[in-house]
């Protein structure tokens, strides 16, 4: 089932893109991976992910940018996005959450429970 789900992961760091693939694809999803804002855009106009690993501060296009046009397109608004950023002030996370983030997880995480809110996430996509 989980099969069907596709993940993007959008980060600048490898360390961090090559941890979070191995989550993912460990969990079952198929794993799509961005190096920065402008390369997410065209992985989700390919391939239209379901959920949406987005780092914040990247080179090019940041992710509020990323999150802001999902949510503004029709054909993608349904994506859900989850922030990963070391940004964790309040502010920061008030704004990811206006910008239209379904979830915003500070850095450092515990992968054990982005993992946990991811297949949270997952269920409630594939209930509908």
């Amino acid at each position: 089932m989980k099969k069907t789900i596709k993940v993007l992961i959008v980060d600048d760091e490898p360390s961090i893109l090559m941890s979070l693939e191995f989550l993912m694809k460990k969990e079952g999803y198929s794993v799509f991976i961005a190096r920065d804002g402008s390369e997410a855009l065209e992985i989700i106009e390919k391939e239209v992910p379901s959920i949406i690993l987005l780092d914040i501060m990247m080179p090019h296009v940041d992710g509020y940018e990323v999150c802001r046009l999902i949510k503004e397109s029709i054909r993608f608004q349904h994506i859900k996005i989850v922030f990963l950023s070391a940004k964790n002030k309040e502010a920061d996370i008030e704004k990811g959450y206006l910008t239209g983030a379904d979830l915003y997880v500070s850095k450092p995480f515990s992968t054990r429970t982005l993992v946990a809110k991811i297949n949270t996430l997952a269920l409630g996509i594939v209930s509908n």
